[in-house]
């Protein structure tokens, strides 16, 4: 199988006042092309900051973090934002949708910083809110959609750019039960159907048996690995 993404040892502390807290304190693992793997943990366990040192939004004190075989710590900010804008797909727990923009606008977002064509882009979005069953509300606000739906659009504006894998934290933590498991639906049939890959943060336990391999973090260290059920 073909290793999307590596963690090699990766270490991070930070400094609150005069007090060193260490976040990371030595994680290893890899992740395969058409994984879902989850990052299962309780608050404070580091689980947030890993995922965000694997979609290069922080840099590690130590250790090396690769995405598709390249070394993140040999890029500089500009080549970080390059890669998160075209191989890493994000998808957050408050959605982090621009509130003044249609579901449309919101998802063409990512093309728009590729300089991808206004026709092209119009058309990949599309489609790619189609595919996550919202062809019927495009061109509504997210104040106009339910939380489910707004999840829906985050997930489509973290694929529209085809990215090698998507990472989500807490996906379904601002969601009743009904519509969490409706997006645990969704990334299954996106990861059967597509291949997408997808390495998920979560609490929630049922969430994370979902999952073809399930990491247990604890205090900043990796206390096992184990095979997911795969099922919902």
């Amino acid at each position: 199988m073909t290793v999307i993404l590596e963690a090699k040892d990766i270490k991070k502390t930070y400094k609150m006042g005069d007090v060193l807290v260490p976040a990371l304190k030595g994680v290893t693992f890899k992740v395969e092309k058409g994984e879902i793997l989850t990052v299962f943990g309780s608050s404070g366990s580091g689980k947030s900051t890993l995922l965000h040192i694997l979609g290069a939004l922080d840099r590690t004190d130590e250790g090396k973090v690769f995405v598709g075989g390249i070394d993140l710590s040999t890029l500089n900010d500009s080549e970080l934002a390059d890669l998160r804008l075209r191989k890493v797909g994000f998808v957050f727990q408050f959605f982090n949708l621009l509130p003044r923009l249609t579901a449309l606008r919101n998802v063409e977002l990512p093309l728009t910083l590729a300089d991808v064509s206004d026709k092209e882009c119009r058309e990949k979005a599309s489609e790619v809110l189609k595919l996550v069953g919202l062809e019927g509300r495009m061109n509504h606000r997210p104040t106009e959609l339910s939380g489910g739906e707004q999840q829906r659009v985050a997930i489509a504006r973290s694929l529209v750019n085809d990215p090698s894998i998507i990472l989500a934290d807490e996906p379904t933590g601002n969601l009743d039960t009904k519509t969490g498991f409706e997006i645990v639906q969704l990334m299954k049939r996106l990861n059967e159907e597509k291949g997408q890959t997808f390495v998920v943060v979560t609490h929630d336990p049922a969430m994370a048996e979902t999952a073809d391999r399930i990491i247990y973090l604890k205090d900043g260290l990796i206390e096992g690995i184990k095979k997911g059920s795969g099922r919902l």
